[in-house]
């Protein structure tokens, strides 16, 4: 990427005769032109719960709570400099208006019959958005049984080996695109989560993996086509659940090769969402944990899924691994080493998409006295979900414009299993993550980067 030049007249103390000179973008960022195609794997709760909350505020039905991307400030330069803009004011960020969307499914209802199935959004709202919603009709999906247990697509392709398969997801890029117009696109999968699996000799080179599709090689999950055909049809990818879809070489050197950004994995929304909350907090404070119980009940299409064990295994692996992570038992052995954590969820079909999560915390204090935190959170899966998918849509368009590649790990806020360059760990404290994707706007911008060092306030 091009680096522009910069003027730290601030940084280096230059006399007053020399005037600040405006701070000069380290990247050339394209202009955001013309339509943004938004292409969707899973047209399901998430995707018509985020398609439809977004035709609402276009139409003034509703506000995009939960999004940094319309609603947030970013703190440019000194806190006495008092400059605060939104988001969408400092970076050049697609519209609304401009984005259009698609995707494919294993059912073959359009948005608004699936929206009405997921009962998340009242029906009165839908009605509202009625017209564009019933516009979207999804192609027929990439699909095998093996991976999702529980569901039974009835609108799938069938014909050709996995290579055939990518080829035709390419095909429906291409056709979409040629359809709508649109500039440029995002592909995001909000798709069911799939078993657990590790990469093995067939995910570890293009060539690999290309043979393997060619060869109907049972390690090739639907999602690594779908990545693949994303990929090959030069569209940022990004991973909304845990499976491990692009993480794996053969994807991810091609994503550098062919210079598209990616990110990934696992939307950070309920549980694990409080987890990265509250954690931090107590590490700060230098409070023990002896142990940490979770449990959910959830009754959408993914509680259906997750009750496969083989699925599960897939979301456990995200979920416990946050913990290790931002306590670092391995520095702190007396507060962390023998914490016993502990995740469930449990497929309860009455609760619909209000899922409620809940948390018992043994922790300890000063002479190792114990104490207790529990958290009963009633949420509702989809509304906190939607908000992440538009923000994850439009910071990949940036990041594509920006001619930025790879794994974006400033995008860690959003998941619960964030990607990151190979041997180096994430970073799961929400409040570091944030810190970084706040500073990589400004350093794209060339703006002073924020430590909160704050000493020359006091000079």
């Amino acid at each position: 990427m091009e680096l522009g030049p910069r003027f730290p007249s601030r940084e280096f103390g230059l006399p007053e005769e020399f005037p600040e000179l405006p701070s000069q973008p380290n990247v050339q960022i394209r202009p955001a032109e013309g339509k943004l195609g938004v292409l969707i794997p899973g047209i399901g709760a998430v995707s018509t719960t985020f398609i439809a909350g977004v035709e609402a505020i276009k139409r003034g039905l509703g506000e995009p709570v939960g999004s940094l991307t319309q609603l947030a400030t970013i703190r440019l330069g000194k806190r006495t400099e008092n400059r605060t803009p939104r988001i969408k004011d400092f970076v050049p960020l697609a519209s609304l208006e401009d984005l259009v969307f698609g995707g494919w499914d294993i059912f073959e209802d359009s948005a608004y019959e699936a929206a009405l199935k997921a009962q998340v959004l009242e029906r009165s709202l839908l009605e509202q958005v009625r017209e564009p919603l019933e516009a979207i009709r999804p192609m027929k999906a990439v699909f095998e049984q093996d991976y999702v247990r529980r569901l039974h697509g009835t609108h799938i392709k069938t014909e050709g080996t996995k290579y055939d398969k990518a080829l035709a997801l390419m095909e429906d890029i291409r056709s979409f695109r040629e359809r709508t117009g649109v500039s440029r696109c995002v592909m995001i999968w909000c798709g069911s989560t799939e078993v657990y699996h590790q990469p093995t000799a067939v995910h570890q080179t293009l060539a690999a993996f290309e043979e393997g599709l060619k060869k109907n090689d049972p390690d090739i999950a639907p999602s690594q086509i779908y990545a693949y055909a994303a990929l090959m049809s030069g569209i940022p990818f990004a991973n909304g659940a845990p499976n491990l879809t692009h993480d794996i070489p053969a994807l991810l050197d091609l994503a550098r090769e062919r210079n598209i950004p990616v990110c990934g994995k696992d939307f950070k929304t309920g549980q694990t969402f409080m987890k990265t909350l509250i954690a931090p907090g107590l590490k700060a404070r230098m409070l023990g944990v002896h142990g940490w119980f979770s449990t959910n009940i959830l009754g959408n299409r993914d509680g259906e899924v997750l009750d496969d064990p083989g699925s599960f295994k897939s979301k456990e692996e995200t979920k416990l691994s946050v913990l290790d992570t931002i306590l670092q038992p391995h520095l702190y052995p007396m507060l962390y080493r023998n914490i016993h954590h502990v995740v469930r969820i449990n497929y309860y079909p009455p609760r619909g998409d209000a899922k409620e999560g809940w948390d018992n915390i043994d922790i300890f204090g000063w002479l190792g006295y114990p104490m207790q935190i529990k958290i009963d959170f009633l949420c509702r899966d989809s509304i906190l979900a939607a908000p992440l998918v538009l923000d994850l849509v439009l910071f990949l368009d940036l990041a594509q414009r920006a001619g930025m590649r790879g794994i974006q790990e400033w995008l860690s806020f959003y998941f619960k299993a964030p990607m990151t360059a190979p041997g180096l760990y994430p970073e799961h404290d929400i409040f570091i993550q944030l810190m970084k994707l706040k500073n990589t706007l400004r350093w794209m911008q060339g703006e002073d980067l924020i430590t909160h060092l704050g000493l020359e306030y006091y000079d």
